[in-house]
């Protein structure tokens, strides 16, 4: 019998410093298993540029929901968080 590969699922993640209107911030990731790295990131813009935009992230092992209304800036780091 013949052994099968195991298959390599490729998760693109990203970690986004987002600054809040209230001047607040916090380093969330977000994952998303079926695009490349540009791709996660122009959705990420895009969810959070609409008036109800909701966009589910991690923040350490809480999840973590942001909705567009509140992001006044949003910066990412493929490779983590900006210090």
């Amino acid at each position: 019998m013949a052994a099968v590969a195991p298959t390599v699922t490729h998760m693109t993640e990203i970690v986004l410093r987002v600054r809040l209107i209230s001047g607040d911030r916090v380093d969330v990731t977000w994952v998303d298993p079926d695009a490349a790295e540009a791709e996660a990131v122009e959705h990420v813009i895009a969810t959070l540029a609409e008036d109800s935009g909701v966009l589910r992230s991690r923040h350490g092992d809480r999840l973590m929901v942001l909705y567009g209304r509140g992001v006044a800036a949003l910066e990412v780091a493929p490779r983590g968080p900006i210090v």
